[in-house]
């Protein structure tokens, strides 16, 4: 018996090593972990269960029968993260540089099967150098296996995707499908083609990182919704993540247990400058109202003119949405339409709560947007927002105009409560513009225009801009003393969270992609 379980023994061991030391060393001279120290990191200590361990592949083709690896370079299985059931699988780039075979992609099938199942997260740590050649279609077939996975888990557990090395081909298919993808500051990078390929067709000179680092597709493609600066960083950021979320579309985020105290923030009575042209930072009435330190930006450099992120509220997790009159004054436009939609539709799958802040001047004008499909694009924002059935509170802040005011979360596609601070501005468009149509032929036959203008704006200014029309309608459930914001919104989302909304019966919508 003795020399059976040493047997046993010997195979973890060689499995526990990948590759080999030589190639454990190269991945710690390129400052990066190897996939068995993320997973120790990330995991609650002494929690985690491997899957697999012994699996070797099958291909006896191009002498490779010779090289087997126990564990085929993927390690998968499963531990908690503060005390959380998770499935992980983290791709061993000692071992083939990480590439995909059947065996390796049947190992993720079934930790992601078993996710589904038990319904908890399963998070991907991603470092492979792409499917592995001399396995052909059968490699290809893998991935696509992962990739019905998917879908199929898509809205049901949260999908976490963190690429911590290359990414390339295929194998980028699966983490854009995931809910987050996370991305490794100048030791990862994604893309399709490379930089070879593309200098073939194209005759584009550009390097790994310039098409596809951590920072192109956290602030161009939108690809990525975070970047770490290291490994470890980037573990901390998964955990903070998930803190966020749920186990899985049937459960809602575990609340902070919080006692409702003084809530009343006298910061945010001066936030918004008086003149309706001056920007102000958003991020500011953001921390005047959430928990303290409990803000989670996702997309944070990509179309900076809208924000998105996860906080707490009374110790509950929620979603906020907010135009960012810092850039672009926060109008909207392809890409921020875009990344508001897609957050929201996740936290609606997610049964988390969506708090909107609106300053928005309108939409972006000009032949770049209404070429590019801001027509379509906008629409994504606004249906996403109509369909969501979780609780939904709408704060405006200052401005609110025209189409715009209608898709980010107004009363009129379902919002559950609407209100405004005094500052708040709710019309067609802005006074000026206003005035120069609805008074045009008065201020022409002026004998000063100028003049004229600036008397008609402040008329159309007094009459529209502010938000007691709207008040008066029943459009606005309430103005509010900007000071009581936190505190309005703690009590009103508690009162909400027993919402449910029947939807007509149907297969799916058909959302403007």
């Amino acid at each position: 018996m003795d020399s059976k379980l040493k047997k046993l023994e010997d195979r973890i061991a060689l499995a526990h090593i990948g590759g080999g030391q030589k190639r454990i060393d190269k991945q710690h001279a390129k400052q990066k972990l190897t996939a068995r120290e993320r997973i120790n990191y990330l995991l609650d200590e002494g929690s985690f269960e491997e899957m697999g361990v012994l699996v070797t592949h099958r291909t006896t083709d191009f002498g490779m029968e010779k090289e087997l690896y126990f564990g085929d370079g993927v390690i998968t299985g499963y531990g908690t993260i503060d005390g959380r059931l998770v499935y992980v699988y983290a791709q061993d780039f000692t071992v083939f540089g990480g590439a995909l075979s059947e065996t390796h992609a049947e190992k993720i099938c079934k930790v992601m099967d078993l996710a589904l199942k038990v319904g908890a997260p399963i998070i991907g740590l991603n470092d492979s150098g792409g499917a592995r050649i001399q396995e052909g279609v059968r490699s290809l077939g893998g991935y696509a296996e992962i990739f019905f996975r998917n879908v199929e888990s898509s809205g049901v557990i949260p999908q976490l995707s963190a690429i911590m090395g290359p990414c390339a081909g295929g194998a980028v298919y699966s983490p854009a499908m995931t809910d987050f993808t996370l991305m490794v500051e100048q030791s990862s990078y994604m893309f399709v083609t490379g930089p070879n390929v593309v200098k073939t067709v194209t005759n584009e000179e550009v390097t790994s990182e310039e098409l596809g680092g951590a920072i192109t597709h956290a602030t161009k493609s939108g690809v990525a919704h975070c970047t770490s600066a290291n490994d470890i960083v980037c573990m901390e950021d998964l955990k903070k993540l998930l803190s966020y979320l749920p186990q899985n579309n049937k459960e809602l985020t575990k609340k902070i247990p919080y006692e409702l105290k003084d809530e009343v923030r006298d910061v945010l009575k001066d936030i918004v400058p008086d003149s309706s042209n001056k920007p102000y930072d958003m991020h500011e009435v953001i921390k005047g109202i959430i928990d303290e330190d409990s803000f989670f930006e996702i997309h944070k450099d990509y179309a900076e003119n809208i924000i998105v992120g996860f906080s707490r509220l009374g110790g509950r997790s929620v979603g906020i949405i907010a135009n960012q009159p810092m850039f672009l004054a926060g109008v909207l436009d392809v890409n921020s339409s875009i990344k508001a939609a897609r957050f929201t539709r996740f936290c609606d799958a997610f049964n988390i709560p969506l708090l909107v802040l609106v300053d928005v001047p309108g939409f972006l004008p000009g032949t770049d947007q209404e070429w590019n499909g801001i027509i379509v694009h906008g629409s994504k924002l606004l249906y996403a927002l109509s369909e969501a059935t979780v609780p939904r509170i709408t704060v405006i802040t200052r401005k609110a105009y025209g189409g715009a005011y209608d898709v980010m979360n107004s009363k009129h596609i379902g919002a559950d409560f609407n209100y405004a601070w005094p500052s708040a501005e709710i019309a067609v468009m802005g006074a000026k513009g206003a005035s120069e149509i609805i008074f045009r032929k008065e201020i022409m036959a002026a004998d000063d225009p100028e003049a004229k203008l600036k008397e008609k704006e402040a008329e159309y200014a007094e009459k529209f801009a502010h938000p007691y029309r709207a008040a008066r309608r029943g459009f606005i459930d309430e103005v509010i003393r900007p000071e009581n914001t936190r505190r309005k919104l703690i009590k009103s989302f508690s009162m909400l969270e027993g919402k449910e909304v029947i939807r007509p019966d149907r297969k799916h919508g058909n959302i403007p992609l």
